[in-house]
């Protein structure tokens, strides 16, 4: 299985689903994530991430190539800007779009900025475990 997260710059969210993936997913799958365009990585990001025992740190920021849409098996979208402007899939590549609020437009004081973060880090936790279980699922019915 080789699932990408596709978000606007991959900065934030769609790198957090790389993280909490590449922690909860069978062995052998590959998890890779992507921007329509290339942000660099939130420092918010790391660390909220960091807080529960993910190492977000040296992913890369890195912009969608044909060879990431060819090998995945799912893409799934963590951002309307994202799901609007996805490249056209290869025949048989799923998609699937979470409509993810942007934690890093939140403004306001620190603490209440990391708290939008971290509410955004369990929401994406909450979504890749329940992704994962449902894949798991699937490809126990096809090999039965």
């Amino acid at each position: 299985m080789n699932i990408l997260f596709l978000c606007t710059g991959n900065s934030c969210r769609s790198q957090m689903a790389e993280g909490w993936a590449r922690h909860q997913a069978q062995a052998g799958w590959l998890i890779e994530s992507a921007g329509i365009e290339a942000h660099g990585k939130n420092p918010r990001a790391i660390a909220v991430m960091a807080e529960a025992g993910i190492d977000i740190a040296g992913q890369e920021s890195t912009r969608v190539t044909d060879a990431m849409l060819d090998a995945a098996d799912l893409v799934v979208t963590v951002c309307g800007h994202a799901d609007e402007h996805c490249p056209v899939l290869p025949p048989g590549t799923r998609k699937e779009h979470w409509p993810l609020d942007d934690p890093a437009k939140a403004t306001g004081p620190e603490d209440e900025v990391m708290a939008v973060f971290r509410a955004t880090r369990d929401e994406v936790r909450e979504r890749v475990a329940e992704l994962l279980a449902r894949l798991s699922g699937e490809r126990l019915e096809a090999e039965a």
